[in-house]
C-alpha cells in the first residue's frame, strides 16, 4: 500500500496514493456505487418485482455501505481488527470527542439526513408489509396509502450520494495527516 510515500510524484500519482490509502474507504466506494447502479438500471418499463428489488437491493448496499464507514472509521484510528456495528460503538472505541462522531451524531439527530433515512429504510425493511383493508359488503372504502420512508430512486440516489461525500471527506482529513 502507498500510504505514507513520499516522493516526487506529480497531481495523478497523489491521487492514486489517495484512492489508495484505505481499504475500508474504496469498499465504502464500492457498495454505494453498486446501489446507484442498481438505481439507475430501474426504468419505466420494469415490472414491479424487478423495481421492488432494485430498491430492496439498492437500500441493503447502503446499510452496508454505512457499516463499512463505521470500520473505515475505526481502522482510520488505528483499530484495525474493530468490528463496530453500532455508532455507540464506534464512539466507545476511538473516543467520543473525535468529529466522526459528532458528525455522524448530528447526522443521526437530523430527520432529513441519509443516516436517519437509512435507520427508516432498514426499519421498513424489517417488518412485514402492512396489512391491506379490504372493502367489506357493509359498502366501507378502503383507502390505501403508502405509509413508510421514501424509495424513490432519485430519495435514494440523493442518499447515496449524500454518504459517498461524507466518506471521501473521512477519508481525505485522515489522508492528510
Amino acid at each position: 500500500m502507498l500510504k505514507g510515500c513520499v516522493s516526487n510524484a506529480g497531481p495523478g500519482q497523489a491521487l492514486i496514493r489517495f484512492l489508495m490509502a484505505s481499504q475500508w474507504h474504496s469498499l465504502v466506494s464500492q457498495k454505494l456505487f453498486l446501489a446507484r447502479t442498481l438505481l439507475d438500471s430501474a426504468t419505466d418499463g420494469s415490472s414491479q418485482p424487478v423495481r421492488e428489488a432494485i430498491v430492496q437491493g439498492s437500500i441493503e448496499l447502503m446499510l452496508r455501505a454505512r457499516a463499512l464507514l463505521l470500520i473505515m472509521v475505526a481502522d482510520f484510528y488505528q483499530h484495525k481488527d474493530a468490528n463496530p456495528g453500532e455508532l455507540d460503538q464506534l464512539a466507545a472505541l476511538i473516543g467520543e470527542d473525535r468529529p466522526e462522531i459528532s458528525m455522524l451524531e448530528q447526522l443521526q439527530q437530523d430527520t432529513n439526513s441519509w443516516w436517519s433515512g437509512l435507520d427508516q429504510l432498514a426499519h421498513s425493511l424489517s417488518r412485514p408489509a402492512a396489512k391491506r383493508k379490504t372493502v367489506s359488503a357493509d359498502n366501507i372504502i378502503a383507502v390505501s396509502a403508502e405509509a413508510g420512508p421514501d424509495r424513490s430512486t432519485a430519495t435514494l440516489n440523493s442518499m447515496a450520494t449524500a454518504m459517498k461525500a461524507f466518506a471521501d471527506t473521512v477519508a481525505e482529513r485522515h489522508n492528510e495527516w
